[in-house]
């Protein structure tokens, strides 16, 4: 925490730049609490927000789980192979179990969703710094499980499935279902070229040969 002005000094990644400066406004504007939360340095992709907070050293990072170039995960993989002490809160639109626990188990201290409030927001934020671990309503019980040694607790994620990256699952899951690439392109808003290359790497990932054997693959995961 910044010594100086006593402010809670918050660094805030997410790919939408009408998102982040909603997230800006609202915790700027302030809601009467100390410490004050402060918006330092945002960022729109990994490479970019792993350059940031190294540089910034903020308190806390605000992270979207899901952005260009590896995602929120791999900039707390990333941010934390080079020392960072910064404290990761995840702020996602998405409430998916296999979300949720992966940024977890990169080092996120907590995992709140968008449709948040701004005064729950600066609270969040204030209660991570002090070490305290957050969620939205009903994802605890998703990492509870997932790190529970009690019997028929939920794994933590399949490791066949985690070494997808999030677009891979997308596209995975649409392909299941029976889209065509060029349907799979306008529902996700990409060229059918990047449907293509995303297909070829989850059949090398999942060491399948053809779309049938990748419905059934992603079928048994529960994937669809």
């Amino acid at each position: 925490m910044s010594e100086d002005s006593g402010s809670i000094r918050v660094y805030l990644v997410d790919d939408h730049a009408l998102f982040r400066s909603g997230v800006r406004a609202e915790l700027d504007r302030g809601d009467g609490r100390t410490p004050v939360v402060e918006v330092i340095g945002e960022a729109g992709s990994v490479d970019e927000a792993v350059a940031g907070v190294g540089h910034l050293a903020p308190d806390v990072v605000l992270l979207d789980v899901h952005l260009p170039g590896g995602g929120g995960a791999e900039i707390l993989r990333r941010a934390r192979a080079a020392g960072t002490e910064s404290v990761f809160l995840a702020l996602s639109v998405s409430d998916a179990a296999e979300d949720v626990i992966s940024v977890i188990r990169a080092g996120a201290r907590g995992y709140v969703t968008k449709t948040i409030s701004g005064r729950d927001l600066s609270d969040a934020v204030r209660r991570v710094r002090v070490g305290d671990a957050v969620f939205s309503p009903r994802l605890a019980g998703f990492v509870l499980d997932a790190f529970s040694d009690r019997p028929g607790a939920a794994p933590p994620v399949d490791p066949e499935v985690d070494q997808l990256t999030k677009r891979e699952r997308d596209v995975l899951r649409l392909l299941a279902r029976g889209y065509a690439y060029k349907e799979i392109a306008g529902e996700l808003f990409i060229s059918v070229k990047t449907v293509e290359t995303h297909v070829s790497s989850v059949l090398r990932k999942t060491q399948t040969s053809n779309r049938h054997e990748l419905s059934r693959w992603a079928t048994d995961r529960r994937l669809v």
